[in-house]
């Protein structure tokens, strides 16, 4: 279920491009256009929910399995040194869909309370590499059963 002036749910149909990082039948996880670090990621259901509280029960065991897989695949992937989680429910929602972001993070990386210093790609090709490194370890992860 789709709303069709969502960006994200034109992402989920195609209509829109994004650098998919992990697929599966009930989350999409994929870059940020505006990373805080490179590897900064969205996770979002397939199914339209605009926040957490109108997520449907069976919908959040899924999601956050994805949110898990890919914190522990920024580790591996990336070299961080750990991950900045976070949810916003409508309040500073840039989209109204909910979104979980997955951010990797370094000791002295410059991410201070809610100042977020906002780091672009080089180019399209490191944004492919982040993304392609990003997705095998998420698929190497995931066969080892995470």
């Amino acid at each position: 279920m789709t709303a069709p002036s969502c960006k994200f749910c034109r992402i989920l149909t195609g209509d829109l491009p994004a650098a998919a990082v992990i697929e599966d039948a009930a989350t999409y996880a994929f870059l940020d256009h505006r990373p805080l670090f490179p590897g900064h990621c969205l996770v979002i259901p397939r199914r339209h929910a605009a926040t957490l509280p109108e997520l449907p029960p069976e919908l959040l065991a899924p999601l956050f399995a994805t949110v898990r897989l890919l914190a522990r695949a920024v580790l591996e992937a990336l070299g961080a040194e750990g991950s900045f989680v976070a949810i916003n429910n409508t309040v500073s929602q840039s989209v109204g869909h909910l979104h979980v972001h997955v951010v990797p993070r370094r000791r002295r990386d410059g991410l201070k309370g809610f100042f977020w210093p906002r780091q672009k790609y080089r180019d399209e090709a490191h944004l492919r590499e982040v993304q392609a490194t990003l997705a095998e370890a998420a698929r190497r992860l995931r066969a080892a059963g995470w």
